[in-house]
């Protein structure tokens, strides 16, 4: 029987990758004592990312510091202690997702907080507020490329059935290769990062901010809040 794993090459890797993740902005605002400006509190906060570089580049996160180490979970870790159910996972193994973008990773995570979170518990009619954090983190890694068999192989970019990626994650898991690039579902123009090993990820570092907010048939995207810098259509999710 064909395979797709007989037609695939590598693709060597070395790049920032975008991971956007749940958070709470004014936790992070360790900056607002200083200016009352929060652009300048993201500014503040992206210089100490840089300051910090060296000791986050560690390949042993839990001898670095405590605010090292807590970034590194939050950014990196978390999911291969946490495992959920995705596309290229059962549930029996982590995964963590990255973007090549971050309007990739908005059009993405918009995508799951809407019709994953909102609308599984009913709250997809009411005006609803998410807060979240986007990191840059190093990515370094010989990748199964599954972007030129997307054609023949359409099921592994089926918008809602994650049955066939998941038999492909499920190799790639058992055999030890170290994760996949592939295009994105919910971005034409982007790709995604599917990292099984999470020793491949380094250096994380603050990128921005996001507030999303559900109004309508709307889903608002705010770097600086209350300014408005993207929007998404629910109904083009």
């Amino acid at each position: 029987m064909d395979s797709v794993f007989s037609h695939l090459t590598l693709t060597d890797v070395h790049c920032d990758v975008v991971r956007n993740i749940v958070s709470v902005r004014s936790a992070q605002n360790l900056f607002d004592d200083l200016t009352d400006n929060p652009p300048e509190w993201e500014l503040a906060q992206r210089l100490a990312d840089l300051a910090n570089a060296p000791r986050q580049q560690s390949t042993s996160p839990l001898i670095q510091g405590p605010f090292e180490d807590a970034q590194w979970f939050t950014a990196i870790g978390f999911p291969f202690r946490s495992w959920q159910a995705s596309r290229f996972s059962d549930g029996s193994f982590g995964v963590w997702y990255g973007c090549g973008s971050l309007q990739t990773s908005v059009l993405e995570t918009a995508y799951h907080w809407f019709s994953g979170l909102l609308t599984d518990a009913g709250f997809d009619k009411y005006i609803v507020v998410g807060e979240r954090a986007v990191y840059d983190i190093a990515c370094d890694a010989a990748l199964l490329d599954l972007r030129p068999q997307l054609a023949k192989y359409a099921d592994l970019a089926h918008k809602t059935d994650y049955r066939y990626s998941q038999s492909v994650g499920a190799r790639v898991h058992r055999e030890g290769h170290p994760g996949l690039l592939t295009a994105s579902v919910r971005h034409a123009k982007g790709c995604n990062y599917a990292v099984f090993n999470p020793r491949v990820l380094s250096n994380p570092r603050l990128h921005c901010h996001l507030t999303y907010r559900l109004d309508g048939n709307w889903i608002f995207v705010e770097k600086q809040p209350g300014v408005v810098w993207m929007k998404i259509e629910t109904a083009a999710l």
